[in-house]
């Protein structure tokens, strides 16, 4: 009988959706757009940190201690041995970055001896069998590739990919839970295909040996590291937290329409819940059953949601796979494999949001006394004092933003600090707007202007939310638009800074770059050559590259130098210092005149930092030393790249003149142009995401003000009737309506637009120097504001015409009925 009882009352309740399809359409959207945003960011940090589990869990568990050479420079394969012979349980790696004239992409190769790798030849988790590892090991030889790197590069299995270098791989071979992007081949395969006989990478060592960390035999020049993929993810947790950052404020901006939605549905049911309550439903009862309700709603929407998400994250995939490749060099699978626990951990997302949006509205109504329950006045006043209490959590959490601004040290307190600041800033909006309204009133004025201020202070209860949603949207779109812009302009001037010469050319080795050399100096057309070395290590724990650049003056006329000592140049050329990329000297905490020591296979460096230098987009450190001065401390290092100066429009001849003479593919020599352009590319593929969750964000905010104004509009007519009765027509009733909207909407935006700036600020000066390691210059953009206000403003236009045109519309008899039946 209770069950039957509950199941009576539900039907109830849920009748009222059926009187109501718009209403619950609205709601089910809002659950719908937030589930969707929130899940789709993350099954894209999902596949990244599979990629990323994949590459750390390649050999013996995630096994990452290994043995290096101190420069971080490939070294004899004589000390693996020296090693094996003492009893070490080492097995030796050599990696590289190989072009396939069939792959749209760089690949890395790997080259490992399976019979010495820790825990029995593990291998992504899987232990070959002697057939396999014959086939590996013996000639000819096979290429294990993952499944999603060999459909993504068009391959089919047993083929043996061109290099361009001329060499061809051996069969390939997929091999589950490989990297993506990873080529694995015996470790002679890879000293052939990488043209480093007899060098080595790394020493993969086996844990138990690790543990101890011994010392080494005399005689092997190693150093222990815990390194491999900790760096990569060191480097794209701000990335993936910044994406999470913008999910979670979508999800935020889309539970706005689940809470006016809800709090509409519990202010139209209050007589119906009296009713209720009269016929003798307990408070108990009336609240499962109310809890109920919004569980089956969230199921319904939250499964449209985790659908919607998978969509949309398998259709932005592409441009985070290039992002992070672009950016990081991290290579990530170009295909969604999720498991069930994402699509549990949506639901539960969809859950949880469901009853923070409209939980509280349940909750309000059941603190009502009984006979309060229909009564309008009792609603508003459980409102007014919502919105007072709502106005001193918002002044707590700007306090709190306050106290993280100045002592705030973290990429965690950045985020909290942004997050602090949009919800104090929106739940404070409903007051600020009270306010603003009520000084418009104590100006002197008619009847109907009086009216108008005054109803509108009224309707900021059932409107406040979905204008929280309109002044986040808009100013998470300045503020982000604002530092994505700044960024594209400081960036794509950096890039005519640092992009001074005509070609930029990489030989395959020494030899091929005396013949170019000797080339490119019998061509009337070359002004000039900038030869460079470069070589990566570590300082102070960091990646670093290390680069050898010539004395010429191109180098004073263009660098990007943000700060330097007076005769820079000069002393960098006689070898006193070195220029320090601005994100290396804001992890080691350099500044301009500080030491700076260098370990190298001749001893030690002793350098002065000379300068600071903007170096953005680059993970990893750079260090700018004189040419002369690296040769000589590494000797025999092979020449990198070649800057080409070039008569003026020269350089597309002379460039097509190098790839057919010296057999160089289209990447290994690029104009000045190309590379700008590719660069470019990268940089509007990394704010893809972004962009379009910028967007939608904002889409969201417009939904939120139509499901309010929608259900507001049968109130609407009740409180408007009266001056239609004092002579007032109903198109004149729907312009006073519609300018209220659009009064409302117009001071949210102006509100907005600091909030948006000092977002940016945030955004620049704390989160992006904590994520990266720069400072990006601050730029104004009042066009894109105003562009932005003008969307904002439109959007909120085409949401209030619908229940404009219903007043419009309204009829006599329906004004009239208002007198009887008003609330």
């Amino acid at each position: 009988m209770i069950r039957q009882w509950g199941w009576v009352l539900l039907h109830t309740l849920l009748s009222h959706w059926r009187r109501h399809p718009l209403q619950a359409a609205c709601l089910l959207v809002g659950l719908w757009l937030a589930t969707a945003l929130w899940t789709g960011v993350q099954a894209l940090n999902s596949q990244a940190r599979d990629s990323y589990d994949r590459a750390a869990e390649l050999f013996a568990g995630g096994a990452q201690t290994v043995l290096v050479d101190p420069q971080g420079q490939p070294f004899s394969q004589e000390h693996f041995v020296t090693l094996r012979r003492a009893g070490w349980a080492v097995s030796p790696l050599l990696r590289g970055s190989i072009e396939l004239v069939e792959a749209p992409r760089p690949l890395q190769l790997t080259g490992i001896e399976p019979l010495t790798l820790p825990a029995g030849g593990a291998i992504a988790g899987q232990t070959a069998d002697q057939a396999s590892l014959q086939a590996f090991m013996l000639a000819p030889g096979v290429t294990w590739i993952a499944a999603d790197t060999l459909a993504e590069t068009g391959l089919v299995s047993g083929a043996t990919p061109l290099l361009a270098n001329g060499e061809r791989l051996p069969p390939l071979q997929v091999v589950e839970d490989l990297p993506p992007g990873m080529l694995l081949v015996d470790i002679g395969q890879a000293q052939r295909l990488l043209g480093q006989p007899g060098l080595l990478s790394q020493l993969v060592v086996d844990p138990s040996l690790a543990e101890s960390l011994p010392s080494l035999p005399a005689g092997v020049p190693l150093v222990w590291e815990a390194r491999g993929e900790a760096d990569l993810a060191r480097l794209t947790d701000s990335f993936h937290l910044n994406l999470t950052a913008l999910g979670l404020l979508a999800f935020v901006v889309g539970l706005f329409i689940v809470h006016a939605a809800a709090n509409l549905a519990m202010e139209q049911r209050r007589a119906l819940l009296q009713t209720l309550r009269a016929c003798g439903v307990s408070l108990r009862s009336l609240l499962a059953v109310l809890l109920l309700e919004l569980l089956v709603l969230a199921l319904l929407g939250g499964s449209l949601g985790v659908l919607s998400g998978f969509a949309l994250a398998a259709l932005l995939i592409g441009d985070l796979s290039a992002s992070l490749r672009g950016l990081y060099g991290a290579q990530i699978a170009g295909q969604l494999s999720l498991d069930a626990l994402w699509w549990f951990t949506g639901l539960g997302m969809s859950l949880l949001g469901t009853l923070i949006a409209g939980g509280g509205s349940v909750l309000a109504a059941m603190r009502l006394p009984v006979l309060a329950w229909a009564r309008p006045q009792a609603w508003r006043e459980a409102q007014g004092r919502m919105i007072r209490r709502q106005a001193l959590l918002g002044a707590g959490l700007l306090a709190a933003a306050a106290a993280l601004v100045i002592w705030g040290g973290s990429l965690i307190a950045g985020f909290a600090l942004l997050a602090c600041l949009l919800l104090g800033a929106a739940l404070l909006l409903p007051v600020c707007l009270q306010g603003l309204l009520h000084l418009a009133q104590l100006r002197p004025g008619g009847p109907v202007r009086q009216w108008f201020w005054a109803d509108s202070q009224q309707q900021l209860s059932g409107l406040s939310v979905a204008l929280m949603a309109l002044l986040l949207a808009l100013a998470a779109n300045i503020g982000v638009g604002s530092m994505t812009e700044g960024f594209r302009q400081t960036f794509t001037g950096w890039l005519d800074q640092r992009l001074a010469a005509d070609i930029y050319l990489r030989p395959h080795d020494a030899e091929q770059a005396d013949a170019i050399s000797q080339w490119l100096e019998q061509d009337p057309r070359v002004v000039a050559q900038l030869p460079s070395w470069q070589l990566d290590t570590r300082i102070g724990g960091w990646p670093t590259q290390v680069s050898g650049v010539v004395d010429h003056p191109l180098y004073a006329q263009t660098w990007p130098l943000l700060e330097t000592v007076e005769d820079a140049w000069p002393q960098l050329a006689a070898g006193q210092g070195a220029m320090v990329s601005e994100q290396l000297a804001y992890r080691l905490e350099l500044a301009v005149g500080d030491p700076l020591i260098l370990d190298t296979p001749a001893g030690p460096w002793r350098l002065r930092v000379l300068g600071r230098y903007a170096d953005y987009g680059n993970p990893k450190g750079q260090l700018l030393v004189s040419a002369a001065g690296l040769q000589q401390r590494w000797p025999n290092r092979p020449l990198t790249s070649i800057g080409i100066l070039t008569a003026q429009d020269a350089a597309p001849g002379i460039a097509a003149q190098l790839r057919s003479r010296f057999d160089l593919g289209e990447s290994r020599v690029i104009d000045q142009a190309a590379l700008k352009a590719y660069s470019q590319q990268v940089f509007e593929q990394t704010f893809a995401a972004t962009a379009a969750l910028n967007t939608l964000t904002l889409g969201v905010a417009a939904i939120a003000l139509f499901t309010s104004l929608l259900g507001l509009a049968d109130s609407r007519l009740n409180q408007l009737a009266p001056l239609w009765a004092m002579g007032l027509r109903p198109r004149t009733l729907a312009a006073l309506s519609l300018a209220q909207m659009l009064v409302l909407a117009a001071l949210t935006c102006a509100l907005a637009i600091p909030l948006g700036l000092l977002l940016a600020w945030c955004l620049v000066e704390v989160v992006n120097v904590q994520a990266f390691g720069w400072r990006l210059p601050w730029h104004w953009f009042p066009g894109q504001w105003l562009t932005l206000v003008m969307l904002a403003l439109a959007a909120v236009l085409l949401a209030s015409l619908g229940p404009a045109w219903r007043i419009m519309r309204t009829g006599p008899t329906r004004l009239l009925r208002s007198f009887a039946h008003g609330a």
